[in-house]
């Protein structure tokens, strides 16, 4: 017969294990979190990083750039200090005369970047065509001949004209529109080719042809904010005779019944030159008759510019000086560029018997 079991008793000994192996836990948890932790620290902070790749370090270096304005020499002698030129063309048509008239340029090729604009219609897509095919020529070609950079730009507006010909572009009707527009592309390529280490900008037409070779250096000798030459046209007269005539009237030094004009004027109305419903009576470079006609280091002020062949220290237009497309003081594009030089302190001068020639149509 079985005997009874009494009550049961936990001999202390339990309480020790359960004890023990409690505090086992924790610290292989402690331990287990403590190793984990340390080995993540140690992956992430202790082991050397990697270093970066070396294009990737050259590229920064490139990104980021450093001009002081204040180091740009603006001097009379550009050649010799190694001053960076500019020269800007707004362009309708191409002439090859214009592109072989611009390589003889004896100012260093390596130093004057070029800048074009076109407008986006049939005769601007020619222009562009045949730009393109001179520019790949002669940046393929000798190295003495190749420029520092070619920038070609279209225009994001429609030209006002239809035409081109030069008897369209001249009508008085035509000229408020006309020259708005020209002003609109002459800032749209000023403002994105000037650059922070450009020290002269020279503004040369597409249908100048003929400049004496040393152009930019015989302009930047005056050491003038704004200077320009006398454009003429070469032409056959009747007996069949090589003759020149006067062709940009722009250039001009202001008269009192030309102040009295704009003065009655209302603030939209322009005072044009050149044009006999406006007899202004103002001084035009064309026809200035000095003493000593072949000095042709000559010079005088003027009130007006024309841009045919127009030479500006960069700091005049990095001061604000543009081509308004609007009626200021009721002139307008070049004419208005010198008058706001000149609010800007900036005067203008002239060279009455300095010459480049316009293409002849």
């Amino acid at each position: 017969m079985a005997r009874p079991l009494g009550p049961v008793r936990m001999r202390r000994t339990n309480y020790l294990t359960l004890f023990i192996g409690a505090v086992l836990c924790l610290f292989i948890i402690y331990f287990l979190s403590a190793s984990g932790s340390s080995s993540h620290s140690n992956t992430h902070k202790h082991r050397p990083a990697k270093p970066a790749p070396k294009s990737t370090v050259q590229h920064i270096r490139r990104d980021v750039q450093r001009f002081n304005l204040n180091h740009i020499t603006i001097t009379s002698d550009p050649a010799a200090n190694r001053e960076h030129v500019l020269i800007l063309t707004p362009m309708a048509r191409f002439y090859d005369e214009y592109w072989e008239n611009l390589l003889k340029l004896n100012y260093p090729h390596e130093l004057i970047t070029l800048g074009f604009i076109l407008p986006k219609n049939k005769e601007g897509n020619a222009a562009t065509s045949a730009l393109q095919a001179a520019i790949t020529k002669t940046q393929k070609g000798p190295a003495k001949d190749r420029f520092r950079r070619v920038i070609i730009e279209r225009q994001d507006f429609d030209p006002p004209l239809a035409s081109q010909d030069e008897a369209e572009r001249h009508k008085l009707q035509n000229q408020k529109e006309r020259r708005a527009s020209m002003s609109r592309a002459r800032n749209s390529l000023l403002f994105t080719t000037l650059g922070p280490d450009t020290s002269w900008v020279l503004w040369l037409d597409s249908d100048i042809i003929e400049t004496p070779h040393s152009l930019i250096q015989d302009l930047a000798a005056h050491d003038k904010p704004v200077i320009v030459p006398n454009c003429f046209q070469r032409f056959t007269d009747d007996s069949g005779n090589q003759a020149e005539r006067a062709y940009d009237f722009n250039s001009w030094q202001d008269s009192v019944t030309a102040q009295e004009l704009g003065a009655k004027m209302g603030n939209d109305e322009l005072l044009l030159e050149g044009y006999a419903e406006l007899p202004t009576y103002r001084t035009l470079m064309a026809y200035m008759e000095l003493e000593n006609k072949n000095d042709v280091r000559a010079e005088v002020d003027l009130d007006g510019v024309g841009g045919t062949a127009l030479m500006v220290r960069a700091e005049v237009h990095r001061d604000g000086a543009m081509f308004p497309p609007f009626p200021f003081y009721h002139l307008i594009e070049t004419e208005g560029f010198a008058k706001m030089a000149k609010r800007l302190g900036y005067q203008s001068t002239g060279l009455p018997n300095y010459k480049v020639y316009h293409y002849n149509e």
